[in-house]
């Protein structure tokens, strides 16, 4: 395994940043669209139910069928991955993000209203907080969605390190196959990590408040 990566670790470390890039700009583009839309129902508060139903039918689809589907609209390439990729994670986010931000306890939103607290005070200094932990819990979902289905998106030429699989399956090179799949964990692996982290960080901060 060493030795195959000492040989090829240009080709190894050029897909692996070509995964890491399509996993960071379908993530950013999933939390801001996710946020948005959440917002949207925290304000006029109602269709949630409506929203998580449609997202978890688009999310039931097959990525391949998906795919096959958007090609004649937007063609091959990471632009039509990240499309499709970014559709698969709103069911995540979005489940996840109004799960905590209406978890939170009536009481404690009358009593901000109460203090004078306007609609976005109560979303940002009260909801947001206190619905942390399903907020990151659903970012780490996406995160590993992202990067597993990614690794299909080779299919329809988005590069990456799914067409390092592709190639090795295609060719039955186990190191090949070994070192896409090591890659991969480790992208994943390593959001996970930094957003556990940053969790308890942000626990103990308001712990100390």
């Amino acid at each position: 395994m060493i030795a195959y990566f000492q040989r090829y670790h240009h080709m190894l470390l050029s897909a692996f940043a070509e995964h890491l890039v399509l996993v960071l700009t379908v993530l950013l583009i999933s939390t801001v669209l996710a946020a948005l839309i959440c917002y949207l129902l925290l304000v006029t508060g109602k269709g949630t139910h409506a929203v998580v139903q449609i997202c978890s039918v688009i999310y039931s689809i097959p990525s391949l069928a998906l795919f096959s589907l958007m090609i004649p609209v937007t063609g091959l390439g990471r632009k039509t991955a990240i499309i499709v990729l970014v559709a698969y994670n709103q069911y995540l986010l979005i489940r996840n993000f109004m799960t905590g931000l209406e978890g939170v306890d009536p009481k404690i939103l009358e009593a901000g209203t109460g203090m004078g607290m306007s609609r976005m005070q109560l979303i940002t200094r009260v909801q947001l907080p206190l619905a942390l932990p399903s907020i990151l819990a659903g970012l780490r979902l996406a995160i590993i969605a992202t990067t597993s289905m990614g690794t299909i998106a080779a299919t329809i030429n988005a590069g990456g390190l799914g067409e390092v699989l592709l190639t090795g399956l295609g060719s039955r090179n186990l190191m090949k196959i070994g070192w896409g799949m090591i890659l991969s964990i480790i992208i994943a692996l390593s959001a996970d990590v930094s957003l556990r982290a940053a969790e308890s960080r942000l626990q103990k901060k308001m712990g100390k408040q």
